[in-house]
């Protein structure tokens, strides 16, 4: 394995000189290629806001974020975009889908603007819809479905395109825990099967039980790290229980 991802004393303020915020104070850890890696924290801990500069969707106010040997700290907006579009996959807190297009036209709009063949994106398409369990709702608009199949469309839109790293900030928030248990599933077969890159924002420890590694926040800061190792998923998310009771993070049942 490689260093995929080095974040390298990332600082991230707002405001101005009377009323300054540290949102991100001097975070420095590295991704490998392949790792599935959690972040946690209670909120205003900084996991968002260090999901957004990962996501090169906020710049880091100090500090270097490099992708292999591209620092995208030092791209401009045109050269993000086009790194964001061939590396980047996202599933967000909220759904961004488009209420104008249906279901699978959400999912394949991706895939069309980047010239794909018909066939191929069907084929793509078909894959993901069945895989997430939204076949049945293809022909529907977002305005007709349940906030959890919203999500799960948002996470077949980010997956079709086997990106090299999925970005998620709490993607199951909106589902139930069936959903949300073949949702956790569905990433972690695409990170052991395809070698995708998986960073998860998320409060929730039993959505955290599937990573491979956990990076806790604190006031800004990286305070504690967990490693899974060879450990089984209950004894793991056990372990994140006990963290977040010590330390003060937000905690979600287990499920």
């Amino acid at each position: 394995m490689s260093n995929y991802i080095r974040v390298c004393d990332v600082e991230k303020y707002y405001g101005n000189k009377s009323n300054v915020t540290k949102a991100v104070d001097r975070v420095s850890f590295c991704v490998e290629k392949g790792e599935f890696v959690g972040v946690m924290g209670a909120s205003g801990s900084g996991k968002t806001t260090l999901l957004n500069m990962l996501a090169t969707i906020d710049r880091a106010t100090a500090g270097h974020i490099y992708y292999a040997d591209t620092d995208i700290t030092e791209l401009k907006e045109d050269e993000l975009s086009e790194f964001r579009k061939k590396n980047l996959g996202f599933v967000f807190q909220e759904y961004n889908l488009l209420d104008t297009l249906t279901i699978e036209e959400n999912i394949v709009l991706a895939l069309t603007l980047q010239g794909g063949k018909k066939q191929q994106i069907q084929q793509e398409c078909e894959q993901i819809l069945r895989l997430l369990g939204i076949a049945d709702i293809r022909e529907k608009f977002p305005y007709q479905v349940s906030g959890g199949q919203k999500q799960r469309c948002a996470c077949a839109r980010a997956l079709v395109n086997h990106p090299k790293l999925l970005l998620a900030d709490e993607p199951t928030g909106a589902l139930d825990s069936r959903s949300a248990q073949t949702l956790l599933e569905t990433f972690t077969d695409l990170n052991r099967t395809m070698g995708a890159t998986i960073l998860m924002v998320t409060h929730d420890a039993f959505s955290s039980s599937y990573c491979s590694r956990i990076l806790f926040l604190k006031d800004g800061k990286i305070f504690y790290e967990l490693v899974r190792g060879e450990k089984t998923r209950k004894v793991f998310l056990q372990e994140i229980l006990d963290v977040l009771s010590l330390t003060g993070g937000e905690l979600s049942d287990a499920r």
